[in-house]
């Protein structure tokens, strides 16, 4: 199946997700039948692979768990092995709407963008996250728009589509924990051209987030420190695409 003569993967990667999988899957094919999809199941410890199984999805097992940005590149990987021009990140927590892929994929098929990010921030309508989280983000969005230049109002969204050549680029290197902000410095530094659509999101549906309040501690300090090494790593690249 093809989207305006593109050929589109939807990479949703879930870790314990049994309450959730199937309303995401079922929306998604609802919404978008003319995108295929993949599940990658990181290593669930609940009923997520054997749903995956008896439901007939299309889904890659993964024997242990890599946290997010594993999944998501072995997403990456199956996308740029099987030649798709296009792919999508969709968490399988519930909370992106299947029904705002369109408006990230329209960027990329008029050659506008190359990674495209669903930001909730743009027209502030739908679910917000907590004010401690809005903070964290807002300082994350700051420091990106110090070492690159560029403002990405939602940083943390994990509801993005990205182009070819960005499928090649994270098949082959993609931030492993807490990968979102990472992902975008990166992408700055390759020249890409990052653009933000607004999207709306919901509260997560079921089941429980990862991230407890230790574990927000840790992501600022670390997405701190791996934002600053990405952008240092990549020296100074700059650019038209820019």
């Amino acid at each position: 199946m093809d989207y305006k003569g593109k050929k589109i993967l939807v990479i949703i990667p879930a870790y314990n997700e049994a309450e959730n999988i199937v309303q995401v899957v079922e929306q998604m094919r609802s919404v978008a039948p003319w995108c295929d999809y993949l599940v990658v199941n990181d290593g669930s410890t609940d009923k997520t692979p054997a749903i995956c199984e008896g439901q007939g999805f299309r889904y890659l097992d993964l024997s242990i768990n890599m946290g997010i940005g594993g999944a998501v590149q072995a997403g990456y990987i199956y996308a740029y092995k099987n030649d798709y021009d296009i792919a999508v990140q969709m968490d399988g927590d519930g909370q992106h709407d299947a029904a705002y892929l369109e408006n990230l994929l329209e960027p990329i098929l008029a050659d506008e963008a190359d990674v495209v990010i669903g930001s909730r921030f743009l027209e502030k309508e739908g679910f917000q996250t907590s004010a401690s989280r809005r903070a964290g983000i807002n300082i994350l969005s700051a420091l990106i728009r110090i070492t690159t230049g560029k403002r990405i109002r939602d940083v943390t969204s994990g509801f993005r589509a990205v182009n070819r050549m960005f499928i090649e680029i994270y098949s082959k290197d993609y931030p492993m924990d807490y990968p979102e902000p990472e992902a975008i410095v990166a992408a700055i530094m390759h020249l890409g051209r990052v653009r933000e659509v607004p999207v709306q999101m919901r509260a997560r549906e079921g089941g429980v987030s990862s991230i407890t309040f230790k574990k927000s501690i840790y992501y600022m300090i670390k997405v701190t420190l791996a934002i600053l090494i990405c952008r240092l790593s990549y020296g100074v690249r700059r650019g038209k695409r820019q």
